[in-house]
């Protein structure tokens, strides 16, 4: 490098560390841009920060566009920084919208830009609103409109309301209040529900208090399927289940009818085969493949008899075990 080169480059430095030390002057970085990029001649990065004024072509791609709108625009470095702060813009076009009306001519929007959706009767943009925003990632929401939940005015039994409405929107709500010596299911003579996803929050009826049934009546062994509430309105319906190797006997669904339970089931004992009871009878497992120590109520097992005794009872030697307990048929030695 020239001597004279290399006093032209210490002057330029010296000139702008001086300045922006002083805090009159600040150069641009070299301009790094999302979206877009500088032509080819001015793509390369100078060794020294852009000064200010200097101006670079640039081009955005496709999909996006200068804030002018223009196919290319120029980069300046100012006192403030590169300008335009944002040079490549999302370009969204709005020509259709999806259960909606729609125009037959296309329009474009620029990122930031807003555009009003009309949507047809029951319908309505995702977000309960009319106007789609152009964002650096297209449309949001996207002109789509869709059917607005909504419910229908739901019976009301024994209970009165003060609303003149056939139809509801999400997260409506509707107060209700019971007649003279009726509840509802949470022992109280008002209440409210809201209409959901799934429609109404709840059933807006209310009961007679005397036929509203408290918690299921326990069984041994066994237990409810569900955890027992404190109250259940009328035709409201428990399940139950017994513990493993007990036998349910009986409907294992009861139902309040008129503040009381239907009759609940039982949960029959299983029967244990005791070796040492076998032994004393002289008896022993019919099929060897078959034999296990536990059995369900209902459930049989056959015996016979030890070699060189025979059956001395006139219980079979086919037994059948009844609530947890077995008649143990008895053999005796052969002379």
């Amino acid at each position: 490098m020239g001597f004279c080169n290399l006093l032209l480059l210490t002057t330029v430095f010296l000139t702008l560390w001086f300045t922006t030390s002083k805090g009159e002057v600040k150069p641009c970085d070299f301009p790094q841009f999302k979206h877009g990029r500088l032509y080819y001649e001015e793509s390369r990065r100078p060794y020294f920060p852009v000064p200010i004024g200097k101006e670079y072509s640039y081009y955005c791609d496709n999909g996006f566009t200068t804030p002018s709108q223009s196919y290319w625009d120029y980069l300046r470095c100012t006192v403030n920084g590169w300008e335009p702060e944002v040079p490549c813009l999302r370009q969204c076009i709005f020509h259709y919208v999806e259960n909606g009306e729609s125009s037959y001519w296309q329009r474009r929007y620029i990122e930031g830009q807003s555009a009003k959706v009309q949507c047809y009767s029951g319908y309505s943009l995702p977000n309960g609103q009319d106007t789609m925003i152009c964002t650096e990632n297209g449309w949001s929401p996207p002109p789509k409109c869709v059917r607005i939940k909504s419910c229908d005015m739901p019976v009301f039994e024994n209970a009165v309301i003060k609303n003149n409405s056939t139809w509801f929107k999400l997260n409506d709500k509707i107060d209700y209040e019971c007649h003279d010596g009726y509840e509802n299911k949470y022992k109280q003579t008002k209440g409210s529900i809201t209409c959901n996803d799934d429609g109404w929050s709840d059933k807006p009826s209310c009961y007679d208090s005397t036929k509203i049934c408290g918690p299921p009546p326990p069984i041994d062994n066994g237990d409810t399927t569900s955890f027992p509430l404190q109250r259940y309105i009328p035709s409201s319906s428990v399940e139950y289940q017994c513990q493993s190797l007990y036998q349910l006997q009986g409907n294992k669904t009861i139902i309040c009818i008129n503040g009381e339970w239907s009759d609940p089931p039982k949960c029959l004992h299983p029967c244990i085969i005791s070796k040492e009871i076998m032994e004393k009878h002289n008896i022993t497992f019919r099929w060897e493949e078959k034999q296990k120590r536990y059995y369900q109520s209902g459930e049989t097992q056959e015996f016979k008899c030890k070699n060189g005794h025979h059956l001395a009872t006139t219980q079979p030697l086919i037994t059948i075990c009844i609530n947890g307990q077995i008649n143990y048929p008895t053999c005796t030695k052969s002379h």
